[in-house]
């Protein structure tokens, strides 16, 4: 008598890796993940917490996802409505993806540059942006120099989306005159939505 098949290998067993775009135009429509090393999209809950936090309507925002990745929180604002949104990917392939899924969804409000997010930042027109969002290798040591170059950017009542491996507190905040309003804690990701201190 033959023995049961063995399962397939994990690899075969799940779909390829993938997040999907929560609310708005694009609502349900899936993004490709790579398997690329530190590249961690923002988890379907994440955002969808995020979202709420901004507003469901996002029209006439301009938004800049700094550490774009799979494009999830950048594309998830231009889903809700957001006027211009800038995505800043220093990978090559990733950048590609990008501008393929720009491309697939007529996106006209999306840009893709392929670049550092940082020096990017730092080149924006003074309080030219409503959101940034700042979601970068953990392991990557940006942190600080991203909170940096955002903050000049940032409009007077905008918001500065972080995702780091811990919660950031108010006097580790202090010094960029910023200011947590909303933390969530989802795994081991703190997301946390920052604004200008008064």
């Amino acid at each position: 008598m033959k023995g049961r098949t063995p399962p397939p290998p994990a690899a075969r067993r799940h779909a390829p890796h993938e997040v999907r775009i929560i609310g708005g135009l694009w609502k349900r429509t899936r993004l490709a993940v790579a398997d690329k090393p530190g590249l961690r999209p923002t988890p379907d809950r994440v955002r969808e917490t995020l979202f709420n936090w901004l507003g469901q309507d996002l029209t006439s925002l301009r938004c800049i996802d700094a550490f774009a990745g799979t494009g999830a929180l950048g594309l998830e604002a231009a889903s809700r409505g957001a006027a211009a949104v800038l995505l800043v990917e220093q990978d090559l392939a990733l950048a590609q993806q990008l501008r393929e899924t720009v491309a697939r969804l007529a996106a006209g409000a999306v840009e893709v540059i392929r670049g550092d997010g940082i020096s990017t930042l730092q080149r924006q027109a003074p309080a030219s942006a409503d959101v940034v969002f700042i979601d970068p290798p953990f392991d990557a040591g940006l942190f600080e120099s991203a909170l940096a170059a955002a903050v000049p950017a940032l409009r007077e009542g905008g918001s500065i989306y972080l995702e780091a491996p811990e919660r950031w507190s108010g006097e580790r905040l202090a010094p960029f005159g910023l200011v947590a309003l909303r933390h969530l804690k989802a795994g081991a990701v703190h997301a946390h939505l920052l604004q200008r201190t008064a």
